[in-house]
């Protein structure tokens, strides 16, 4: 590709391998010693090596890595600390806005934002988990959900929320139950 950086494109990619790997290697019904043992490594150094790309470079858009490699930059954001994705979130906005994003990761990402500031989420992309039950993050005017979601091209809620789910071997909580306790997190 034109444009592309070849070495930035390479280094996300395989950044994202290693970030989806070490969450694959756990077992279902980890523990938090788990957790922090094989993930959290993972993302600190990702998210490091984000910030100093975004430090040098700006937002790492599809002009500067490509689609896919754009996308992995998305996924490292999303699995950073929160502080660091309220700084990701306005340059990821304004990468969407000129083509150089994708609009449904700015969607993950926003709802990822609003949910760490305890505010409703948008597209509805959020889940807690607690206690073995998969349960959607309070949404902004629930009735418009799935409207806002095809918009971006994500599938319906219920969709998503039935093949997290199945991926995770979860049971679900009704959504019309609209949550405001903490749990562990799952994207959408």
């Amino acid at each position: 590709m034109v444009g592309v950086n070849d070495e930035l494109w390479a280094e996300l990619l395989e950044r994202a391998d290693r970030d989806q790997a070490a969450r694959g290697s756990l077992p279902p019904g980890h523990g938090m010693e788990q957790w922090e043992r094989i993930v959290e490594p993972v993302d600190r150094a990702n998210t490091a090596r984000l910030r100093e790309i975004v430090a040098e470079h700006g937002w790492p858009g599809r002009r500067l890595v490509g689609e896919e490699a754009a996308h992995a930059a998305w996924l490292l954001a999303q699995h950073a600390p929160p502080e660091f994705q309220e700084q990701c979130l306005p340059l990821l906005e304004n990468a969407a806005a000129q083509g150089d994003a994708s609009p449904a990761d700015l969607a993950y990402l926003r709802d990822r934002v609003l949910m760490h500031r305890g505010e409703p989420q948008i597209y509805g992309t959020q889940y807690l988990i607690k206690d073995g039950l998969l349960t959607l993050w309070t949404v902004q005017d629930p009735e418009g959900l799935d409207e806002r979601r095809a918009a971006l091209g994500l599938e319906p809620e219920a969709a998503n929320r039935a093949r997290l789910m199945r991926a995770e071997g979860l049971a679900g909580q009704d959504p019309d139950d609209q949550p405001g306790a903490a749990g562990q997190a799952s994207d959408g």
